[in-house]
């Protein structure tokens, strides 16, 4: 991974109830290094999961279980090599790979199988609210019905709340190289499954697909009562999240990066409250970021953005939430009061009850004391 966690000690130091050992680490009262407190906390805390594309979750292991049980052939001869392939350099390779992997979903149980098999990775992590994405277009077009789609995620879904207690939202994304009327077709057929979606999303190719594109479609579902998210400012400009903000009326911006390339768009997105769903590791492989110690979650923290942290597309980017922190912490400042906001900001920015949130956040507040 690009960047290195520097030697230099000094923002350990400036936190209470450290010393400095011999070897230069900054040591709590129990003598762990503040790092691996922070490591350990980061673990601990409870926390929701609010940018998790469901088809980004299938690990190659998995990949060659459902091409053998559906007599799918993929053009590699074995998981390793199928995992070297996930070497890509920017977003558009990224998804050549992304959408060729969603060949092996086929049936219900496979959509089942790849949600369950998430849900029980993140409840390692202390996850305890997700809100998915699946790319429906992109399973439509091999003759997947939506019912099979979301008839397994569903069922997941179910499954994760009643044995491991992790409650969810179900977000339909529209393609954005697709046309807007083939997202309208979209929500057509999606009709008679309104009731079991929670919201709908915009992702794929952002460069040259603004968010203008699909003003109309995102019109009608908030008529319809949805609320609405949208990728944006991650490779695009600061402009595509303005966009998204004045011609679809989003509820949450997913990424964001390029936000900080416009002070009045921050005063914004600050002063009405915006969750950003950021994705660090995310960001670094589509080299977004140069360096993990370049990223700017930080910076968002600061400026009062309501940032959170996400795993995007885990099987592909390189870890699962945790696996996030770890990188920010090994790689950046972080504090514990950073890991509190961050985790704060998962559930403020939640599509829950008010009631739901004070759980977390009474949770949340058991963990830091």
């Amino acid at each position: 991974m690009p960047g290195t966690c520097g030697s230099d000690v000094k923002w350990y130091a400036s936190l209470s109830g450290l010393v400095i050992h011999s070897s230069g680490l900054a040591l709590d009262d129990e003598g762990l290094s503040l790092k691996e407190e922070l490591l350990r906390l980061a673990q601990r805390m409870p926390k929701a999961e609010l940018h998790l594309h469901i088809e980004g979750t299938l690990e190659p292991e998995m990949a060659f279980k459902l091409a053998k049980r559906n007599g799918v052939r993929l053009h590699y001869p074995d998981v390793d090599s199928l995992r070297a392939a996930y070497a890509f350099n920017n977003l558009q390779e990224f998804l050549d790979v992304y959408y060729t992997g969603m060949s092996v979903l086929l049936k219900e149980e496979d959509f089942y199988d790849l949600t369950w098999a998430y849900l029980q990775r993140v409840h390692q992590d202390n996850v305890v609210h997700v809100e998915i994405f699946f790319d429906s277009q992109g399973h439509l077009e091999r003759g997947i019905p939506l019912n099979v789609q979301i008839g397994g995620i569903r069922r997941a879904l179910k499954d994760g709340k009643r044995q491991l207690g992790i409650s969810s939202k179900l977000i339909l994304s529209f393609l954005r190289h697709l046309s807007e009327e083939h997202a309208f077709e979209t929500l057509d057929l999606a009709e008679p499954f309104l009731d079991q979606l929670d919201g709908f999303g915009l992702d794929s190719s952002e460069m040259g697909h603004p968010p203008g594109k699909f003003a109309r479609v995102f019109a009608r579902c908030k008529d319809l009562g949805f609320r609405i998210t949208a990728h944006a400012g991650e490779e695009g400009p600061a402009d595509y999240v303005s966009q998204a903000l004045d011609l679809l009326q989003v509820d949450r911006i997913d990424h964001g990066n390029h936000s900080l390339d416009d002070a009045a768009l921050v005063q914004r997105l600050t002063t009405e409250g915006k969750t950003l769903t950021v994705c660090p590791l995310s960001n670094l492989k589509l080299c977004v970021v140069k360096a993990m110690d370049q990223h700017p979650l930080l910076s968002m923290l600061k400026r009062g953005l309501k940032a959170t942290v996400n795993s995007d597309d885990p099987a592909y980017f390189g870890g699962y939430v945790n696996d996030n922190y770890r990188a920010l912490i090994e790689h950046l400042p972080v504090t514990r009061e950073d890991l509190y906001q961050l985790a704060q900001n998962s559930f403020d920015g939640a599509w829950v009850s008010e009631e739901e949130k004070a759980k977390h956040l009474h949770d949340l507040n058991r963990v830091f004391g």
